[in-house]
């Protein structure tokens, strides 16, 4: 199985006839992703790559049946408008790739996804992976590559870094071991969907058999796996990874979400909750391989 995203997902991308939507529009119908639409105002009445677009989330509902995820390439600005009109529409997973999208504007968007029963990864994420299946973002680069560097098997991958996201499922994919699914949550401060949010999902998946994620400095999200933990909603094996061990208070690394505050999101802080939760935190990239064989027998 996968979480969020398999090969029947109904997928639309809304900012299609962009650069980068009609580049990653490729991405993902190559790879074999259920593009049924795309939407840019004005451009209604075209085609990407043979996909139709629509003025409208609610037209391309209406023509081609219902949605269940929207991958957003548009400006920054034009974010909050966007993720809006497909809630409204009744889309329940958006994938939201732009950064800097402001945090008035993510608020707004969290608010209206709670009202409505919705979810979204981002802002700032390459979206996700299911191996084998879809992919949703940018994930790969390419169709080739991303059917080279990521194989199905029993472990969830999720980080809060774009590349460690892809470097993490390629070493394991190079040690033999495949994967569920693969998500980059974003490098923002505010997100949708969290390390924690995105563990108890992996928690869920019969197939996921243990999960990896990749933490950094800054927010309290790899506290909150421990919480997870502890309060009994995750009981999987979980392989972690801190970066930023080196960086002092007041020290931006990487990204907008990456700052540590006086102790609060700091690299030990951080390690020491995990441990003490049980989870493997492992001291190099190189170690994560190693310790999945262990764990999976």
């Amino acid at each position: 199985m996968a979480i969020l995203v398999d090969k029947n997902t109904r997928v639309i991308i809304q900012g299609i006839t962009g650069r980068e939507g009609m580049v990653r529009t490729q991405l993902m119908k190559d790879y074999g992703t259920n593009l049924v639409a795309g939407v840019t105002p004005g451009r209604g009445g075209q085609e990407v790559y043979g996909v139709p677009v629509f003025d409208s989330v609610a037209q391309a509902w209406e023509k081609e049946g219902p949605v269940d995820v929207s991958v957003i390439f548009v400006p920054a600005a034009l974010v909050k408008n966007a993720a809006l009109e497909a809630i409204d529409a009744g889309v329940k997973l958006l994938v939201i790739v732009p950064d800097r999208v402001p945090i008035h504007d993510v608020l707004e968007i969290a608010a209206r996804a709670s009202e409505k029963g919705a979810r979204f990864v981002g802002p700032n994420t390459l979206g996700l992976i299911s191996p084998g299946q879809a992919v949703l973002g940018m994930i790969g680069g390419r169709a080739e590559r991303a059917r080279e560097w990521f194989k199905p098997g029993p472990v969830g991958v999720s980080s809060r870094s774009g590349g460690m996201t892809s470097a993490i499922s390629y070493y394991l994919t190079q040690a033999g071991i495949g994967q569920t699914t693969i998500i980059h949550v974003g490098g923002d401060a505010i997100v949708g969907l969290s390390l924690p949010e995105v563990m108890e999902l992996f928690e869920k998946d019969p197939e996921t058999r243990l999960a990896v994620l990749f933490g950094e400095i800054g927010t309290t999200q790899e506290e909150r796996v421990a919480d997870s933990i502890e309060d009994g909603k995750i009981t999987k094996p979980i392989i972690a990874f801190v970066g930023g061990r080196a960086a002092k208070s007041g020290t931006r690394f990487s990204h907008a979400g990456a700052i540590v505050e006086g102790s609060r999101g700091s690299y030990e802080t951080k390690v020491r909750r995990l441990r003490e939760a049980g989870v493997h935190v492992v001291e190099s990239i190189a170690d994560i391989p190693k310790t999945a064989k262990q764990l999976l027998g």
